[in-house]
């Protein structure tokens, strides 16, 4: 690993151990009768808390430190009064912005006991990524990504969602590649070591289109259907990568 890339791997693992670790201190209080705001006001205390800043917050206008996106909302979810209650889902977006280097992550949670379509939704979504996690490496291409992840989904029934994608991540916040989570392998741009990127895959139980609401921000799905979301930064090694938002958790 060249100097340059030692530097930007060590700065994003830090701030992606802080953004896990908010996500570990969610996983404890996530049940129902918690609020999202009460969730916000964790992530922001948390990662305040580890020296680093929410990077949502503020953020082209977002008024948030965290996104919190139940049930049929893909993205983008502003915290608000809203209680959570037996069966949700909700997806918790987290970045840490620590000495100028970004972490991002989310994982969608389980609200108490939650139906069998919506675990294995939660199940597939997970899993999609963590496939296409597997295969990254240098010289392949960001096609292969989303064409493992769009296969992986649709066996399973679902669907991909195609407004929203991952991104180049560093020292800015969204930056290129664009990194698409359904496509054809072989196709866009070839992946080399020492990129940083995520993998977020929005996966919904019904049709793929989305549809944001006045706010600006939210994004449901047209159909209402439920939708789920799970977030990785990662960093492109010479034979494989590196995961740098994984929970102490698992």
């Amino acid at each position: 690993m060249s100097k340059n890339f030692k530097e930007s791997f060590e700065k994003t693992r830090t701030a992606g151990i802080i953004a896990a670790g908010a996500l570990d201190e969610v996983s404890k209080i996530a049940q129902p009768g918690v609020r999202t705001d009460e969730i916000d006001k964790l992530c922001y205390e948390y990662i305040n808390d580890h020296g680093a800043y929410s990077a949502p917050l503020f953020y082209r206008g977002f008024p948030k430190s965290c996104c919190t996106s139940t049930n049929h909302v893909v993205c983008h979810g502003i915290p608000s009064d809203k209680i959570l209650k037996e069966g949700d889902i909700v997806n918790v977006d987290v970045t840490a912005l620590k000495d100028g280097w970004h972490g991002d992550t989310s994982r969608t949670f389980e609200i108490g006991e939650i139906s069998v379509k919506a675990k294995k939704l939660v199940r597939t979504t997970y899993d999609a990524m963590m496939k296409a996690i597997k295969i990254v490496k240098d010289d392949i291409y960001l096609g292969d990504i989303g064409a493992t992840i769009q296969k992986h989904v649709e066996a399973e029934g679902f669907s991909v969602v195609q407004d929203f994608c991952g991104h180049g991540i560093g020292q800015v916040f969204h930056k290129e590649p664009n990194v698409l989570h359904y496509g054809k392998e072989g196709t866009g741009e070839k992946i080399k070591a020492g990129m940083i990127f995520t993998i977020e895959p929005m996966i919904n139980l019904g049709n793929y289109e989305t549809k944001t609401l006045k706010d600006g921000w939210t994004a449901v799905t047209k159909d209402k259907s439920l939708s789920a979301q799970f977030e990785h930064t990662i960093g492109v090694t010479k034979d494989g990568c590196e995961i740098f938002t994984l929970s102490k958790n698992k």
